[in-house]
């Protein structure tokens, strides 16, 4: 089947450019493993605009409460594209379950995912101490002692969800500052339970079937130094998802979109990218709805003109 826009993505970027694809009536199909981005581990969500708190699987579902509640728009959930290529009058878009669809225009809103440390123990202890997410696995360290990884919004927010269970809490931050917003920094500076440790770059992580200690190296003074911890909470950014268009469009040095700032087209006609898989300086759901909703505009304006 052949439609005028493929969206490719379920989070708030996604959906957005499906509700308003639906409202402009752009034949649309949407294209989504599960709904909600990575905002769906989040346990409470405060400045998602127009409400004043809500968790993340609460905003995964109303958004795809939303989504669903237009009925002109084909959603295809569960799977997630695995290939997309030139064709004549656009695009070809083959799925992971096999299904292949034309397109004219492409938005991509394939968001992002986790950063690793890329060091020893990192995959052994995956899911034996290793985590990644701490609102998910935050209970399961109840009077233990564990180190958070990074010195972002994602590490400080990762320290708010284990102070409610963990003993002590060690902040590495592998530069000299941290770098998330300053009023969490203030929070946690006044919790003694959390010890941060500056230039220290995470070098091992030693165990048996589980998370003993956590090595880093002391960047000012080379000395090699060890926590004993039982867990480990990798916070350190993110990798835009990006693979499927590497080959067609213009990709930044971090491996994000290049897009126009007005219309969030990339460097090829007829593709768009929105949320965090496009070179937006800041990564917010509220911004990757409104850069979303801005393509659609666009994209319909590139569509009427091609008619």
């Amino acid at each position: 089947m052949n439609y005028e826009l493929v969206i490719v993505g379920g989070g708030p970027a996604g959906v957005a450019a499906g509700v308003y694809a639906e409202r402009k009536k752009i034949r649309t199909l949407l294209v989504a493993e599960s709904f909600g981005g990575q905002s769906i581990v989040s346990g409470e969500i405060r400045n998602w605009i127009g409400t004043k708190s809500i968790s993340g699987l609460e905003l995964a579902k109303a958004l795809e409460e939303h989504l669903k509640a237009h009925q002109d728009i084909d959603i295809l959930e569960g799977e997630r594209v695995a290939k997309i290529s030139r064709a004549d009058g656009g695009f070809q878009i083959e799925t992971s379950g096999g299904k292949v669809f034309g397109a004219k225009t492409i938005m991509m809103a394939s968001g992002s995912r986790r950063r690793r440390l890329a060091i020893p123990g990192e995959d052994k202890f995956d899911g034996h101490g290793v985590s990644y997410c701490s609102i998910c696995d935050a209970p399961l360290f109840k009077n233990k002692n564990v180190a958070v990884v990074g010195g972002g919004n994602s590490a400080l927010e990762a320290v708010v969800d284990l102070l409610p269970y963990a003993s002590n809490i060690y902040l590495l931050q592998h530069s000299a500052a941290l770098k998330g917003d300053q009023v969490t920094q203030d929070r946690i500076a006044k919790e003694p339970k959390v010890k941060t440790c500056l230039n220290a770059e995470t070098k091992e992580i030693v165990g048996d079937d589980m998370v003993k200690s956590l090595k880093y190296q002391d960047n000012v003074t080379k000395e090699i130094k060890e926590l004993a911890v039982d867990g480990v909470f990798v916070e350190i950014g993110i990798v835009p998802n990006s693979e499927l268009v590497k080959d067609l469009v213009q990709l930044n040095p971090l491996g994000e979109i290049v897009v126009d700032q007005k219309t969030q087209q990339s460097s090829l006609e007829g593709i768009w990218a929105a949320g965090d898989v496009g070179d937006a300086l800041y990564k917010q759901n509220n911004i990757s709805a409104g850069d979303a909703i801005k393509a659609i505009l666009s994209i319909y304006t590139y569509l009427n003109k091609s008619k």
